[in-house]
């Protein structure tokens, strides 16, 4: 294979060129049980060829860079915002610096820009990592968390080499749900995340959003009326899955937005279509657009802050020799404002 001039060599680059997994090759690396002589010689011969140099040896050979790593998503995600915000705050006072890495592009499959972004951080870079990539698989996250620490912001799993750290999204679901039905609403659409994101079982938030709208639309005795639309991967389809909703032979009262981005489509279609006022929107996430006068935005206040500096505090407690898995779940509210109105 050939890699970009200037780009270092990633296990990535040494798991495509040997012909195995980035586990297989991490195994290697730690001399791990279980790996066969011949495995073992075609990744030992990729890490010749390539140039790699693992990053456990790169911290060896230079001490602690001081850098803490936080992969997110993409840069135009605003609750992203309040987690810098919060995890930059609780690293005051430290000697610790926060890096950057978005993981611009699409965030399915095997070659997801966020398995390069995270190991190029884990390379060497940064003395522990902050993710936010729900989709990453686990195997893989337990092996990237055997070379480097790691806190996993936005996952609703129980790891064993890692840190946990998440919103309540079942409480936080249901008080929107039950604020909609307290003000009449019935027709209550989900707009949400492709199906990817919310596979059942997937642990991530818009999947347990997306399986606790349904129990609440159920339990209330309106399992007929559950209204599912979906903005695939491009902030610009809110607003078309916005309107399929609206040209339904009967159309929501209420659409209950995956997250304050997803909303901010929503109002703009209603907006177009003469609708403003007319539909009830509830977000996600609270971010600093929601309590804008001219947005007005009920939404779910998660803590994101909060969140932000509780991941950077357990990152500093592995660094300080802390082995042991720990979980944290922050507690929402529902900051209630003009945009959900009676129906």
């Amino acid at each position: 294979m050939s890699i970009t001039k200037g780009r270092s060599v990633t296990i990535s680059d040494v798991a495509e060129t040997a012909g195995v997994s980035r586990a297989a090759v991490s195994k290697v690396i730690r001399n791990a049980y279980g790996v066969s002589p011949a495995m073992r010689t075609r990744v030992e011969a990729a890490i010749e060829e390539l140039g790699y140099r693992p990053s456990v040896a790169a911290r060896a050979l230079r001490g602690s860079s001081y850098r803490l790593g936080l992969e997110i998503p993409h840069v135009s995600a605003r609750f992203m915002t309040q987690i810098v915000e919060g995890a930059t705050s609780a690293l005051t006072g430290t000697p610790y610096q926060l890096v950057l890495a978005p993981a611009d592009g699409p965030k399915y499959g095997t070659d997801a820009p966020a398995y390069r972004t995270i190991e190029s951080l884990a390379d060497g870079l940064v003395d522990g990592i902050i993710a936010v990539s729900p989709l990453v698989d686990l195997d893989w996250l337990e092996e990237l968390a055997a070379r480097v620490p790691v806190v996993m912001l936005g996952r609703h799993d129980t790891p064993r080499g890692y840190d946990t750290v998440v919103g309540d999204d079942i409480a936080g679901t249901r008080m929107v749900m039950n604020h909609l039905f307290a003000l009449g609403h019935r027709r209550i659409a989900h707009l949400t995340e492709a199906e990817p994101v919310t596979e059942p079982g997937s642990a991530t938030p818009h999947a347990i959003r997306l399986e606790v709208y349904r129990a609440c639309m159920t339990e209330a005795g309106l399992g007929d009326l559950i209204q599912v639309a979906r903005r695939e991967d491009s902030p610009d389809l809110s607003r078309a899955a916005t309107a399929e909703l609206l040209a339904h032979p009967e159309p929501p009262t209420a659409i209950f937005a995956g997250h304050d981005d997803i909303a901010l489509g929503v109002l703009a279609e209603l907006a177009a279509a003469g609708l403003h006022g007319r539909v009830a929107v509830i977000g996600y996430d609270n971010t600093d657009l929601a309590a804008h006068p001219l947005i007005d935005l009920t939404s779910v206040d998660q803590a994101g802050p909060e969140m932000g500096a509780q991941a950077a505090t357990m990152l500093l407690e592995r660094l300080q020799g802390r082995t042991e898995p720990r979980n944290y779940t922050a507690t929402p509210t529902l900051k209630i404002r003009g945009s959900s109105r009676p129906a």
